[in-house]
């Protein structure tokens, strides 16, 4: 995906992580990561969809997680949990990026933020969230690979 889409996600991780972690308004966080220099590469208007959209359908995002997660989502780690919510908003509200490229950025995002193994851990569960919400596309690509 373009570098200014991989940017957004990135600086929506840390904006969302931070929301989770202190519950602090929304729009103040938004307004301080967008004034970091490091937003400068970003698409602000797909980082704010991103961690607004997350924000606004989190009962829809959660409870789809929680279908494929093998704990509480609130004993999932912070970081994981920020991810796994972005892919999952992603796949359900953004149906432009192909499946494939919102699992693969979210992947990259566990490797850069998350523990040791927890790219792993994303892989499998947005794979199930695909399946179930994406699985015309999924399907689809598969019938083109044969």
């Amino acid at each position: 995906m373009s570098r200014p889409k991989s940017v957004s996600r990135e600086i929506a991780v840390q904006a969302l992580y931070q929301w989770q972690m202190t519950g602090d308004d929304l729009n103040h966080i938004i307004q301080q990561f967008l004034d970091k220099p490091e937003s400068k590469e970003a698409q602000k208007g797909y980082f704010k969809t991103l961690v607004q959209g997350v924000v606004e359908y989190l009962g829809d995002v959660d409870t789809l997680i929680s279908q494929f997660v093998d704990r509480d989502l609130e004993k999932v780690d912070p970081v994981e949990k920020a991810i796994l919510r972005i892919g999952t908003y992603e796949l359900l509200h953004c149906l432009q990026v192909p499946y494939r490229v919102v699992i693969n950025e979210n992947i990259n995002l566990a490797k850069r933020f998350g523990a040791e193994k927890s790219h792993a851990y994303v892989n499998s569960v947005l794979d199930k969230v695909a399946a179930k919400s994406r699985s015309v596309e999924m399907t689809g690509a598969a019938r083109k690979r044969v």
